[in-house]
């Protein structure tokens, strides 16, 4: 028998996308969306340039809405804080206008329009994206107004960003001094403790991230966890700084357990042995700061229990617990089991402190 014939080459060659994608390498920046022109009664003249037209290629400019004394300020770092009108997130907004007074800085309000795949929204009515548009604006301008009915004086800016909102809150952070963030957004399930977008966000940010839940109320202690593990003088610094602004006491945490079954006397003995070294330690950790903040009354507290618990118990008559993440070397800044644990069942807001403020990651 004589040899087969040779098969004709493959084609592997992939068929064209189709017309107008785009693939994640050639993704362009967020757009700002245009705003209401004047916030003030009385006007209510639109952009009237829509969602669809800021994501071609001719809308590259970005434009935010703010008060005449915006650029005077650009170079102070704001207060950033998400809404999507949501309860959890108008509770963070009232919650990052009194910080930004507390600390007179600028406060920054951002609204994402969700971005749609490959940003071809093919199976929606024409005038969706328009609509979303023109809620963002109105959920904004309504923000405002409630912010500055209560703190006229406090400047306030807000941006409409048309991307996902883990890239968006990042982007408009970046010059931050903290961002603030509701427990859970408008698509949370109710069963969760915390929304996707904090979660990700407390990870990732490289700077302080609050996410504001339980008892908002302006009494009761600053806790602040203390791994003696890691360097925790940045942590140390916001936790004492927080707790000067508000004239209120600081309670720092450091929580460790024993791994013996066995309590008769020598092993008593030895367990205090070990919290009084503990707690000279942590005393050693803050001692620098105590000249910085003279003022500030510290009470330790070494407790022998899962630092989730100690520190979830501590919260409940707290208004602000501080704590850290790790940072990797070859990655972003990080929760631990602790600081994941502790946003989750925190009975407070929880303040998330970076160990640096370097370059941003993506999430």
């Amino acid at each position: 028998m004589g040899p087969l014939p040779a098969a004709p080459p493959l084609n592997h060659a992939c068929p064209p996308p189709p017309r107008g994608w785009r693939g994640r390498a050639e993704r362009r920046p967020a757009r700002t969306l245009p705003l209401l022109r004047d916030p003030t009664p009385g006007h209510t003249e639109h952009h009237e340039r829509t969602f669809a037209s800021w994501t071609a290629r001719d809308g590259e400019r970005a434009w935010t809405q703010g008060n005449r004394h915006s650029k005077e300020n650009a170079m102070s770092e704001p207060i950033v804080v998400g809404t999507d009108g949501s309860d959890e997130s108008d509770r963070a907004l009232q919650w990052a206008a009194a910080e930004a007074v507390l600390r007179e800085r600028p406060l920054h309000i951002v609204h994402t329009v969700e971005s749609w795949p490959y940003k071809a929204p093919l199976f929606m009515p024409p005038d969706t994206t328009e609509q979303m548009t023109r809620a963002g604006r109105r959920l904004l301008a309504a923000a405002r107004e409630r912010v500055q009915e209560r703190w006229p004086d406090l400047e306030t800016t807000t941006a409409l960003i048309a991307e996902d909102p883990p890239k968006a809150l990042r982007d408009q952070s970046a010059k931050a001094f903290e961002l603030v963030l509701g427990s859970r957004g408008r698509g949370g399930f109710a069963s969760m403790l915390l929304g996707s977008t904090s979660l990700r966000m407390a990870a990732h940010s490289t700077v302080p991230v609050v996410i504001v839940r339980g008892d908002t109320t302006d009494r009761g202690e600053i806790v602040v966890g203390v791994d003696l593990l890691t360097d925790a003088g940045t942590l140390l610094d916001y936790a004492f700084d927080a707790a000067a602004l508000r004239d209120a006491r600081l309670r720092v945490v450091h929580a460790w357990q024993t791994f013996s079954t066995s309590y008769d006397a020598d092993h008593t003995v030895a367990i205090e042995q070990t919290k009084r070294d503990l707690r000279a330690q942590v005393v050693e950790a803050y001692q620098p700061l105590r000249a910085k903040y003279p003022g500030v009354d510290v009470v330790d507290e070494i407790a022998l229990e899962h630092s989730v618990t100690a520190l979830s118990n501590a919260s409940r008559n707290a208004r602000l617990l501080v704590v850290g993440t790790h940072q990797r070397h070859w990655a972003a800044p990080q929760l631990g089991s602790t600081t994941h644990g502790v946003i989750h069942h925190a009975h407070c807001p929880i303040a998330v402190i970076p160990p640096t403020h370097g370059d941003r990651q993506e999430p």
